[in-house]
Parts: structure tokens; sequence; C-alpha cells
């Protein structure tokens, strides 16, 4: 078994992922079913995924929700199908549980376009302002920030700082400019994005409500200003899940990741969901590094336990701390939630 990890070891340090042959002819449902109970594991499954890997989750959700729910549990395994930072936040809020990611190459490109050492020097420039962060951000990031946010609680957060007070938000800078409007604070933007939510077509959603002017258009905040200003509702992934299900409307056109559009499709299945186009060739707005895990990453995750995510004590140590402040302003705010460990 000592050789066989070292070849997988080996093999992760390669690729980023078990590169190894899955019989074509295998179960993959009923062999992770299997696995779970034998590796006391459950799945966690961001929105963003594959339908089938949605399928085969314990849990599927927001990044954060996702690591909250699996803390409560008694699982000695998270297997996190979604991408490298959120894997870093369950291991921070699960630190005695193992979390596996099924490809570590899995990344974000928000989170990537604000490295740590580069942001930890912008912020000295402002010594006196309160650091608040989108949740959608590097360990080592959190453990410089001193608020964390989520699109659904971000105007809460923002709002519960004096207004004597400066404030830097990071990363996202279209997630930063809508909480400027929409609180009317002056922030210190990083200047950073999320490619899935940057490229919509301004010109083919346009041409899309002409087709179809009976339908709903339903935003993510970390768009681009000019698409929230045609939105007729703006709100965080699960946000517009829940819009979908509750409003009247029959058609909705979504400007997220189109992975969402199968919960809606699964909780709403008399309404159609059409993906808002980006300024591409494609017909709706996949994340590549969300679909880099597969059924096939995910099995072979669970089976070996690895990729495996480490972090340091006092990263988890440092980086629980601005989750925890975010969790008690949501709750004064009325947006109860259980504080960390």
């Amino acid at each position: 078994m000592s050789s066989q990890l070292a070849i997988a070891e080996k093999e992760i340090k390669k690729h980023g992922y078990l590169d190894i042959e899955v019989d074509p002819t295998l179960d993959l449902v009923a062999e992770i079913e299997k696995l779970k109970k034998e590796k006391n594991a459950i799945i966690l499954a961001h929105y963003y995924q594959e339908s089938e890997i949605q399928d085969v989750a314990d849990f599927i959700g927001d990044s954060l929700q996702l690591s909250q729910m699996a803390a409560e549990t008694e699982a000695e395994m998270i297997v996190f199908a979604g991408v490298h930072f959120m894997a870093e936040t369950a291991k921070m809020l699960s630190p005695d549980k193992k979390v596996v990611l099924p490809d570590l190459k899995a990344g974000c490109s928000l989170a990537d376009s604000c490295p740590a050492p580069l942001f930890k020097k912008f912020k000295e420039k402002y010594p006196d302002h309160v650091v608040v962060s989108y949740v959608n951000c590097t360990a080592d990031l959190k453990t410089l920030t001193d608020i964390c946010c989520t699109s659904s609680n971000a105007r809460y957060v923002i709002e519960s700082i004096p207004e004597d007070k400066g404030i830097i938000f990071a990363p996202d800078k279209n997630l930063g400019a809508y909480l400027q409007k929409v609180t009317g604070r002056d922030m210190i933007l990083w200047n950073g994005t999320c490619m899935v939510h940057e490229i919509f077509s301004n010109e083919k959603i346009t041409k899309l409500q002409v087709r179809h002017p009976e339908a709903k258009f339903i935003a993510h905040p970390e768009c681009e200003a000019h698409i929230l200003d045609k939105a007729d509702f703006i709100g965080s992934t699960s946000g517009l899940l829940k819009y979908t299900q509750e409003d009247d409307a029959e058609t909705f056109i979504v400007a997220t990741e189109a992975g969402i559009i199968h919960q809606m499709e699964l909780k709403s299945p008399n309404k159609t969901f059409i993906p808002a186009p980006p300024n591409n060739t494609c017909a709706c707005n996949d994340c590549p590094h969300m679909k880099r895990n597969t059924m096939e990453k995910l099995y072979l995750a669970m089976k070996y336990g690895m990729p495996e995510i480490h972090l340091d004590q006092w990263v988890i140590d440092e980086g629980v701390k601005c989750i925890n402040r975010m969790l008690e302003i949501s709750e004064k705010a009325g947006l109860s939630t259980k504080k960390t460990k």
C-alpha cells in the first residue's frame, strides 16, 4: 500500500490529480456511494459543478455554506467538489477532518487575482482601513482580512463598519462597486475579477430579452455594472435559486455560472431557464476551473484519500477570525448562523 501511495503522490505532483485509468464499465455512482460508507465520507458540491456530481453529493450549495454544513457532521473525510479556496475554507472550519479536492489545479481566477504577498504591501498603504474580503479568496488572504463576507451578507458587513472608518474591499472589484452603489460607502477596491462573471455579452443578453420579453433577467453581483443595470434581480447564487422558486415568472435569463441551472430546473421543473451567453462562441458561461472535477476524479479522490488539503495551524487560527467576525455581524443583522470553532 505504501508503494501505491508513493506512486499516487508522485502523480498528484505531476498532474494535480490522480491520473489512473478507471474501468469505463464501472458504476461510478454505486462505487462512490459504497466509498462514502467505507470511508465515513461526505461529498460537498458547489452549484457550479457538473450535474452528475451534484446528483451524487450529500450537500449542494455556496462555498461557505457547504463548509459549515460539513463541520456539523461526524464525517471523517470531506470531499469538496469545488475549487481550491473552497476546500481550504472547509479545512479551516474542520481542521481535524481530512479534506480532499478531486483536482488540485481546480483554482479560481478571482482568488488567484489577489496574491497575499502583493495584497499585504497594498494594505500597508492604508494602515487605518478595515479590510473586508469576499469569502472567494485564499486562506492566506483571509489571514490579512478583518472581516470576511459572502455575496449574501456583504451589504450588512459593510454597513456594520463605522462611517468614519476607511474600507479596503478585496478581491472582486465588481462586487465592491456594487456594494459602493447600494451602501453609499466609498471604498478602496482591489483590482480583481471572476473570469466567468466579467465576460457576459451585453449585446447577446439584449437580443435574448427581445426574443423573450416575458423573461426575468437575474444576475450575480460579481457581474460588471452594465450587466447589473439590466437585471430584474441581483443576488448570490443561492439567492438567485430562491428567487426563481418564489417569483411568478415562468422564464428566467440567468447571468452566473451555468451549473446552477441544474438546481433551478430540479426545484422548478415547469419553468424555463436560459443561460446568459458570454462574449465568445459558447452558448453558456462555464467555469473551466469548476469543470476540472469529474466523476472519475471524484471516485479516485475518495478511494485514495487524496489530493489532500493541508494548512499551517497559524493560517487556520488567523483565517477563522475574519469568518467568525462576519458571522457575528450576520447574527446581529438577523442572518443567524453558527459560529465556527
